[in-house]
């Protein structure tokens, strides 16, 4: 696991995504992920659709499926899993600006103002349960997916989309990308696949995948980049970054640093499915 230098918490991720609540949603829209880009000429609209139906495929996602959607960001991919496949989701996100933007585009839906790690959530009460880069996130990573576990029904599906650090970084790499992002970007640790899978073996989970999307996804922070540079055309953007007074303004250079991080492969992006021991008794 790669540590930043400087402790980060649920308060300092909560204030990340208030503060930078307005220009994410400039910067990537509704869906707070990545692209997937199969062929290479899709739109950003497409590309982030095309990564939902991805994780909808590895959770085998059904009509009427209970979902539970952690660190559901504006509700976009609850939405779309909703809509397109009759999915009934449960979304949780630490951000008070998200839930507000999310609730006001689906008043149906369940989302739910919550700290992952201490959820009170039922046991065996989701079918599926989805983790859009927001593991990242989770100052204890080990309850974060022992509560996954807890509840999800025996025969139930995890499926996580996740930032990783590559399993040997050299010390330059950790110096000057992988321990920068995990403080900038407010992460408490960034684990490699090896860390991942470990954790989901000591939870009970079985039949463990991974497949590496990086090459497939990195076009996402050139996006973001080049949207940036052209906001900057904007007043208020300019006043956010260069005279504002909230930290997390230092984003606006972690975009460019996780690039790099892409194009050194000290950084991968991937995708993870395991199952529940067990047989459903339903």
């Amino acid at each position: 696991m790669i540590f930043p230098n400087e402790l980060q918490d649920s308060q300092t991720v909560r204030e990340h995504y208030n503060s930078l609540d307005l220009w994410y949603r400039k910067l990537w829209g509704d869906h707070l992920h990545h692209g997937l880009w199969k062929k290479g000429n899709e739109s950003p609209e497409q590309a982030v659709e095309q990564l939902v139906e991805l994780i909808a495929e590895k959770g085998e996602i059904q009509k009427n499926d209970r979902v539970c959607d952690i660190g559901c960001g504006y509700g976009a991919t609850a939405r779309m899993l909703s809509q397109k496949w009759g999915a009934k989701v449960t979304g949780f996100s630490l951000s008070e600006r998200q839930l507000e933007y999310a609730r006001s585009k689906d008043p149906q839906s369940n989302y739910q103002l919550c700290d992952w790690l201490t959820n009170s959530l039922p046991e065996e009460s989701f079918d599926v349960a989805l983790s859009i880069e927001s593991s990242e996130h989770m100052v204890d990573k080990a309850k974060f997916f022992s509560e996954a576990h807890r509840v999800l029904r025996p025969g139930g599906r995890l499926v996580i989309c996740a930032w990783l650090s590559k399993e040997r970084p050299r010390p330059w790499e950790i110096r000057h990308l992988l321990e920068p992002i995990c403080r900038e970007g407010r992460l408490p640790s960034l684990g490699s696949v090896t860390d991942y899978t470990r954790l989901m073996l000591q939870t009970g989970f079985e039949k463990i995948s991974f497949e590496d999307l990086t090459n497939t996804v990195r076009k996402t922070w050139a996006i973001c980049g080049w949207r940036m540079i052209r906001e900057l055309k904007n007043p208020d953007f300019r006043k956010f970054l260069f005279k504002g007074k909230t930290a997390d303004r230092i984003f606006a250079k972690t975009v460019f640093r996780i690039l790099l991080a892409y194009q050194t492969k000290s950084m991968i992006y991937g995708i993870f499915r395991t199952t529940k021991e067990g047989v459903s008794s339903c």
